[in-house]
Formats: structure tokens, sequence, C-alpha cells
């Protein structure tokens, strides 16, 4: 297949941009989807380049320049830029991919990129070039069923158990990249039995599947065939039936990227009134059941990777297709994507707690596919009606626990203590209050063999009776009332008065955590343990 062979490809309506004949003439490899400003990592010489121009805001100017600037980095065959976000493709693109030599060509408003890949791929595998069908790894007339059942729409179970009956191979199973299990030809036993060697190992660790269709760089993202069972002489067989299940890996990879940019608009008309039904509608959530709101992030990394903002980690999009892969098993509807702002967050058609224990579950194996020191980070918040408050502040809440949660997947159910709902606070505000109430006990304490900031920790964990705070610092309850009168004296508040005891006790939760840095005896003041003096 050519470039220019998009142009006759019927129903589809491509038209050409901008391009040359000799241009037109370059071979096509495969295709890959993208809506990263800089995508050339997860690119391939000799690709076709598929986009809805998401990226593309009218008020960068150089936005358009540096997109085709990674295309021509990576040696793609030609770009694909779809009308349906913007209404047309921007001169600024056209003239970009002038400068760099690639054929520009677009895609009506009407056509699916489903459409759109699925033609492209059965176009490149239905002419299997002759050089491998000379290895005879599948016959012709198992290879036409193949790409028959291809044209039919048949599924990844029908397809994979096909190829498996008809060309003899060991069991398979067609597993995404974050190790969700697309399709399988084992029964429930022999799944089972083989769970261990199909499972997916840590990322960096030996995973020896083969890549089936699109691998766009995400740890999550993209299909990989898994044979139950090793076989050196079916080795060349599974090679080939990978290649053959790529149009159906496109299309899954295509789908999920629109219902991402779909959720993304989801995201974006949350921000405002306009548009939410819609949104909702688009996204399968335009019933009257209550969504719950779900945020993560991805902490970590190398700064300057493809779609992270200046001194982030990873790309942001990778949180979004975390959630999607850990929320596709419930099999409720849902929306995950990334809003204008690049904050990744999902609206989960499903009980609050089922939703967290799912989460909870798959948090896991998605931790084991990010490499270095990336942590997957999750805030799921509570269930909220599809009304256009409700859910901002679903989300709002969602967003606080993922910023508070002491654990990798928090829940909104856990702010119901003053300690709770003080992690979700930045610590340098937390900082700043227990200083800001504090600092006189704490300069006492540095020149002083009694602990204030300890003393008034105890009589506050005691309710403030003076007989038991003297029975727990084994101390005379006269030297009780002397530190009190003097923790009152220094911090200008009354301990019988319950508003100074909150403020106070906010102060000594608002303590600065040691870093790993600090050895035990670095910790505040407050959490040593009180000197014994009477």
């Amino acid at each position: 297949m050519i470039v220019g062979d998009l142009l006759h490809l019927d129903d589809l309506d491509i038209r050409l941009a901008w391009g040359t004949p000799d241009l037109l003439d370059r071979p096509v490899t495969g295709l890959s989807s993208t809506d990263l400003q800089d995508p050339a990592r997860y690119l391939q010489p000799g690709e076709l380049v598929l986009t809805g121009l998401v990226w593309w805001q009218p008020a960068d100017a150089s936005g358009a320049l540096r997109f085709a600037t990674a295309l021509r980095s990576a040696g793609v065959a030609a770009l694909l830029a779809g009308e349906g976000t913007h209404g047309s493709v921007p001169d600024s693109l056209a003239d970009a991919c002038r400068t760099h030599g690639i054929p520009l060509l677009t895609v009506p408003a009407g056509v699916s990129f489903r459409a759109v890949t699925d033609r492209v791929y059965l176009r490149l595998w239905g002419d299997l070039r002759a050089g491998a069908q000379d290895t005879a790894a599948i016959p012709e007339t198992v290879r036409h069923e193949l790409l028959d059942l291809l044209h039919a729409d048949a599924g990844a179970g029908e397809v994979l158990a096909h190829a498996v009956g008809r060309l003899g191979v060991p069991d398979c199973s067609i597993t995404t990249a974050g190790g969700r299990a697309v399709a399988t030809t084992a029964t429930a036993a022999a799944t089972a039995a083989s769970a261990t060697a199909t499972a997916l190992p840590p990322a960096g660790r030996g995973d020896t599947g083969l890549p089936v269709g699109p691998q766009d760089g995400s740890p999550f993202d993209g299909w990989r065939l898994r044979p139950h069972q090793r076989s050196a002489a079916a080795e060349p067989a599974l090679q080939a039936l990978a290649e053959l299940l790529a149009p159906l890996a496109a299309r899954a990879h295509a789908d999920a990227g629109a219902r991402r940019r779909a959720a993304g608009r989801l995201l974006d008309a949350l921000a405002g009134e306009a548009g939410l039904g819609e949104s909702l509608a688009a996204c399968g959530l335009g019933g009257a059941e209550p969504l719950v709101a779900v945020t993560a992030r991805i902490d970590g990394g190398r700064a300057g990777e493809p779609g992270a903002a200046p001194g982030d980690g990873p790309p942001a999009a990778w949180a979004a297709h975390a959630l999607a892969e850990a929320l596709h098993p419930l099999g409720a509807p849902y929306a995950a994507g990334t809003d204008r702002d690049g904050r990744s967050a999902a609206l989960v058609a499903a009980p609050v707690e089922q939703v967290a224990e799912r989460l909870r579950r798959a948090r896991p194996a998605l931790q084991g596919r990010l490499t270095g020191r990336r942590t997957l980070r999750v805030g799921v918040g509570p269930a909220a009606p599809p009304a256009p408050a409700a859910l901002r502040a679903a989300l709002v809440q969602a967003r606080y626990v993922l910023e508070g949660s002491a654990g990798p997947v928090g829940s909104a159910a856990e702010l119901d203590s003053l300690d709770g709902l003080l992690r979700g606070i930045p610590p340098e505000v937390t900082a700043a209050f227990h200083a800001r109430l504090l600092a006189p006990l704490a300069a006492h304490d540095r020149e002083n063999s009694v602990s204030l900031l300890g003393t008034l920790a105890v009589f506050l964990d005691h309710d403030g009776s003076w007989s038991r705070t003297a029975e727990a610092l084994c101390i005379h309850v006269n030297t009780v009332h002397y530190r009190i009168r003097r923790i009152e004296e220094l911090t200008g508040r009354s301990l019988a008065r319950l508003r100074d005891r909150l403020d106070l006790r906010t102060a000594l939760l608002c303590a600065p955590q040691p870093t790993r840095a600090q050895a035990p005896s670095q910790a505040p003041p407050q959490a040593q343990a009180p000197v014994q003096a009477r």
C-alpha cells in the first residue's frame, strides 16, 4: 500500500490537502492514532499518523510546526488530519507539512477514525507480501478465512479461536499491555492453570508477548498475543497471526482514543454549564443514575517526555489509560479522559464502594507496568447525580482525596476526621499554620529540657483532664497546671475555650512530616517523647 491509495478508498472521502506525486508513492507500513503534541517516540518509520487535532490551539503559533517536526523526525509516510474538532484543517498545519515534506490528507468530520483504521489495516494485511507467504507460516486458505472474518466485523475471540483451531498452535490469549484479558481460547480451568504463564511481568522484565497492532508507548495501551505454552515450531505461525490480528487491535486502539477524547470533552464541559447533557450522552452516561467521580495521577518519571508539562514526569494521558484499564472489567458505563488542564479523571455509573474496591484490586498490576519511581495514585470521590454542580463538587472531592490520601488509592469516605481532612491541604499551607500557632512553643522546647509541645499534645489527647495528663506524663498535677499556663502565655490561646483547643489541636496535626533523609531525632518536637521533668 502507498499513501496515494488512501485517496481511492471507497466511502471515506479522504482528500489531499498537500502532497507531491513522489510523496504519494511512499509505502505505508502501519498506522498510529495520536493527539500528543510531540508523538515522535511512539511512531515508526513509514507509518500513517491519524490525529483529531485536539492538540492544536489557535493561540499557539508554533504548535503545528512542532507537531510536523516530530513527524519528520520519526520518518512517517503521511499525516491524516480529522476535521471534526475544528471544522477544517488549519492552514498553519498545511504550511508546516509543506516545510517538512509530509503529505497531508484530510478526513471529513462525518468519517469515523475507526472506519479509516479498519480500511487501512485490512488493506495492509490483506496484501501480505509474497515474501511472508513464502514462509508458509499461515496457509493461504486459512489466511483468507481470517481475512473474511475481519471483513465481517468478527470479534477478537472469534478470530483467535478460528486461528488457533485451524493452525494447530497452542491456546492463546490476547491481553492489553495493562494486563486485561481481551480474548482467550482456553477453557476456564485451563485459563486458571495457565494464569502464571500468561500473566504480564512488570515493565521491562521479560515481557515476551507478541505485539499486535499499534503500540503507542503507554504502559497500559496496545495488545499482546500470548501463547499459553512456548513452542519453537509454532513461533512463525504466531508471528504471522499477530500481524493478521492487527486490524482488530487498531480498531480497539482507535475506539479507545475516541472514548478518551469524548471523555475529555465531557470533563471540559463540566467547567461550564453548556453541553453537559450532550457530552454525557456521547459517553454513554445519559441516564439518571448517579455517577462516581474518580481522579488519577502518575507521579515521578523523567521530565520532558511527550505529553508532559514542563517539570512533570510521564504524559498526563497515561493516568487516563490506567483508569480505563481498571474500570473496564466493572461492565458499567464509564468515561475516562484528560481535561484541557492535563488532569485525568473518570465518571462511572456504578456504586461507589464497587468502584473503590475495583480500583484497589487493579492498582497493583497497573503499578507493576510502571518503571523507575513512577507511582500511580487514585482518588475516588462520592456518587453524584448527573447535574453540573453536583458532578463538579464530586470531582473536587476526588481531587482533594488524590492529593491527601495516605495510600495510593484514596476515597472520599476517608474524609471523616480532622486529620483525614487536613491531608488534602498543601503541605506548605499546613506547615505555615503549624509554625504560626506553635513557633513560640517550639522555640521554648529548643532551649529547655521540658517539652511544652509534648505536654500540649498529651493534654489534648486526654480531653483536657489535668489528672490523666499528670498520670500519663508521670508528673504532679500542679506541674501540669504550670505548663498549661505557660503554653497559654506563649500562644495567646486559652485551653479552657473549645475554639482555642481546636486551633491548637489542628496546629499539632499540621506538623511537617520528617523527610526520608531525617533521622528519628530530627522529627518534629511534638513527635518526640516528652521529657519527664517535674
